[in-house]
């Protein structure tokens, strides 16, 4: 017997959350997205899942930009039908993924904003006495820029990731996935510095091995972290908005200027698709014709 398209949802995001381990977040995005689904389906008749054909995901993607969805947030929900519908097919339960066949509506890929050399060096200068807290901001940050970690893995690391001799990381992304990064001189030079006299003075009983500590003697958060960086930002006169992730996309983006290839930028950045990093050859790709219209003569 062929299970309704209710059940069809129930049991995918069953097999989400149990066998695919999917983030609450994201079960909760898939769940939002085919209940929106479900209800134009029901609007159109549609009963069974060996009824919906690419033309009819067509035709709920523009129901969805008629209700003022942007493209970015259609391209999210197919998605969820994609996922969703070959779920379906590998179950038996239709004879194929007719969400495979459906295009992606057009986005306009926004550039990330990234900070010149001169930015990050002022940035990284931490002007102050020695302080713990003054050595931790001087590490992260320079490891941040250094190894362009997602703020989730520089505020997760533990002593035993760090192999300061070797000059390397080992990080853990998404999923869980480990990989090796290397770090630099300055940052492995910055991370003695605080390990050896700022670490030890923020360390208190249950601190355990995270390797940076708030003034509490607690792993730093990400929202600390975010609140540091737009401080000493400030303190740098620089004036752009800043987030971590600004500098994990100046850390791609200057690699790739520098004559980095684009393969092993992916690596580093534990991004799966090589496609997600070909948006900072953009970025380089502008930076130059802007250079040549400042310059040029004929600019």
């Amino acid at each position: 017997m062929i299970p309704d398209l209710a059940n069809c949802v129930d049991m995918f995001l069953n097999y989400a959350t149990v066998e695919r381990g999917l983030a609450l977040n994201t079960l909760e995005a898939y769940g939002r997205d085919l209940n929106r689904y479900l209800s134009f389906l029901e609007e159109e008749g549609i009963a069974e899942p060996g009824q919906i054909s690419a033309l009819i995901i067509v035709r709920y993607l523009g129901r969805l930009g008629k209700e003022g969805l942007s493209a970015r947030s259609r391209a999210r929900a197919l998605v969820s039908l994609r996922m969703f519908h070959k779920f379906l097919a590998a179950e038996g339960i239709t004879g194929e993924n007719p969400a495979s066949k459906v295009v992606a509506p057009h986005t306009i890929q926004t550039l990330p904003r990234v900070l010149t050399s001169g930015e990050v060096e002022r940035l990284l200068v931490v002007a102050g006495e020695e302080t713990p807290l003054v050595l931790r901001d001087r590490a992260m940050l320079e490891l941040l820029y250094a190894t362009g970690l997602r703020v989730s893995e520089l505020v997760g690391l533990r002593f035993q990731d760090l192999e300061l001799g070797g000059g390397y990381l080992r990080a853990f992304g998404k999923r869980n996935k480990q990989r090796i990064v290397p770090m630099g001189e300055a940052s492995i030079e910055a991370l003695r510095r605080y390990l050896e006299r700022g670490r030890e003075r923020l360390r208190k009983s249950g601190s355990g091995d995270y390797l940076f500590l708030n003034p509490f003697g607690k792993s730093l958060t990400r929202q600390g972290f975010w609140k540091m960086i737009k401080r000493r930002a400030r303190e740098a006169g620089i004036p752009k908005n800043i987030t971590p992730h600004t500098l994990r996309h100046s850390f791609a983006t200057h690699l790739l200027e520098n004559g980095a290839d684009l393969r092993s930028v992916q690596t580093m950045l534990g991004h799966a698709d090589i496609s997600t990093v070909q948006i900072y050859t953009h970025v380089t790709r502008e930076r130059l014709r802007k250079i040549h219209e400042q310059f040029h003569p004929r600019g």
